[in-house]
């Protein structure tokens, strides 16, 4: 199984290698200048990004509570004295084997 996953990875390598080079030409990497890349430039103009929303109409803000009811939560040994309960309720087998 291992050499069947590295016969794989090599063939896959040299395709990716390989595709480079069709034509028989190498090409070099040329990276592009970036002469003004940690200029420090002045700040754009402020937009009022609200002036086109057609579905907002209210104003202000709401609290959360307002919107969202609150969550109700069990507490966590709530829930496991529950499970014990249906643990000790549940049907238990008659017959016993020890081998």
């Amino acid at each position: 199984m291992k050499t069947t996953i590295f016969a794989l990875c090599f063939l896959c390598a040299t395709a990716a290698f390989g595709q480079g080079y069709l034509n028989g030409e190498s090409h070099p990497t040329e990276f592009p200048s970036h002469v003004e890349h940690a200029s420090q430039q002045g700040m754009a103009q402020s937009q009022n990004v609200m002036e086109q929303s057609s579905s907002f109409h209210g104003q202000g803000q709401r609290p959360l509570w307002e919107v969202q009811p609150a969550a109700r939560t069990i507490p966590l040994g709530d829930i496991a004295r529950a499970v014990r309960k249906e643990h000790a309720a549940a049907k238990k087998s008659t017959i016993v084997w020890e081998n």
